[in-house]
């Protein structure tokens, strides 16, 4: 386990632990972990680089890169069957992506509780935890997901995760390079996140962490993936924008101390000040919100690939704080009222057992003026 919190450029640091259960091999500040959905707001941010640059524009439908997902049909009721659908009332739009309101996305459901889910799941376009190696290449991934009808109506409501997904293959498209190129030459190598990527080189390979989950019925720790010969050894297929990076603390502390500044690296400039405030300020409406439950719970909304948190009900609940965590046992927040940066990495899926709370607990309890 990795901690690191930023506050005034002062910087603090923690780590704890083995990169492997039995292992020797400690837990570094350059340690390599999967950071799964905090893969979201670098996304984003990447989005944002070519809207700023008019390559794509936030109200356009997505129709002109991304023909498959033109004149959809959408379910008449979520546990429908798929064939009894009514037309789209509108394209899916760049702003429907980042919003998380395109009309599709995971469920808190089991995979085959809904003839939709349990289609998208057979499709294997990424409806569970991140893994790489069961995913089809983008044109592929898209083809599939554009044989499934919407969930709902675009801009409706909100919904996890796939429109993520969908980003990474539009930027790819747009940019006329691959995804994994576009973030480096664009945001990684500018920000030095050297360790930023969707696998892990043979020569770093030491310094990923094994994953691990915990069994229900026990509470023992289950390997999810190992490092040497795991889903990460090795360029995936289809590069997630939904879940797919690896990162280490320093290297994802660059990037939210980036949108920290408003969009600026030192000198260079990354994003415009009026983009890194629309993606932080929360897009939902009160019942979008409501109906995001226990992703964003009551005191959170939604901005471009990031939460906002909305109302302050408890220590760490400050308004304005934005960040996401990552479903692989990963947290960030950026938070511009306290000047403040705090990043948690762990290799456990779900957290290990009160790390979480207590670790946003603590960083804002330091705070001492």
């Amino acid at each position: 386990m990795s901690m690191r919190s930023a506050r005034r450029r002062s910087v603090a640091a923690s780590r704890s632990g083995a990169t492997a259960l039995g292992g020797s091999e400690p837990i570094r500040r350059d340690t390599i972990f999967r950071i799964s959905s905090m893969t979201k707001p670098i996304i984003a941010a990447a989005t944002l680089i070519l809207v700023e640059e008019c390559t794509l524009r936030l109200d356009e439908p997505v129709d002109r890169l991304l023909p498959e997902l033109a004149d959809r049909r959408v379910l008449t009721r979520i546990d429908g069957p798929l064939d009894d659908t009514v037309p789209a009332h509108r394209p899916i739009t760049v702003r429907d992506l980042l919003t998380f309101r395109l009309g599709f996305g995971q469920m808190m459901a089991p995979p085959d509780a809904y003839p939709i889910l349990k289609s998208a799941s057979e499709q294997q376009i990424g409806m569970g935890p991140p893994s790489p190696s069961t995913m089809p290449a983008p044109d592929e991934w898209m083809r599939r997901l554009g044989t499934l009808p919407l969930m709902h109506q675009p801009g409706e409501r909100w919904m996890y995760n796939t429109g993520s997904d969908v980003l990474g293959v539009l930027i790819a498209r747009a940019a006329g390079q691959p995804l994994e190129m576009f973030l480096r030459d664009r945001l990684f190598a500018p920000l030095g996140m050297a360790d930023t990527g969707f696998s892990v080189p043979v020569s770093t390979l030491d310094r990923l962490a094994t994953s691990y989950w915990v069994a229900p019925e026990t509470g023992a720790l289950v390997l999810y993936d190992e490092a040497v010969g795991g889903q990460w050894s090795r360029p995936p297929a289809f590069p997630s924008g939904a879940g797919g990076l690896v990162s280490t603390v320093d290297d994802y502390l660059t990037f939210g101390q980036m949108l920290l500044n408003q969009g600026k690296h030192g000198s260079t400039r990354i994003l415009s000040r009026p983009s890194v405030e629309a993606m932080t300020t929360d897009q939902l409406t009160a019942g979008q919100r409501a109906s995001a439950g226990p992703f964003l719970g009551d005191n959170r909304g939604w901005g471009f690939g990031v939460s906002v948190v909305t109302k302050r009900d408890d220590v760490a609940a400050v308004p304005g704080r934005f960040g996401w965590d990552g479903g692989l046992g990963t947290s960030w927040s950026s938070d511009p009222k306290e000047d403040m940066v705090a990043i948690l990495m762990t290799q456990c899926l779900g957290f290990p057992s009160g790390v979480y709370t207590d670790f946003w607990t603590l960083a804002y309890q330091a705070i001492d003026d």
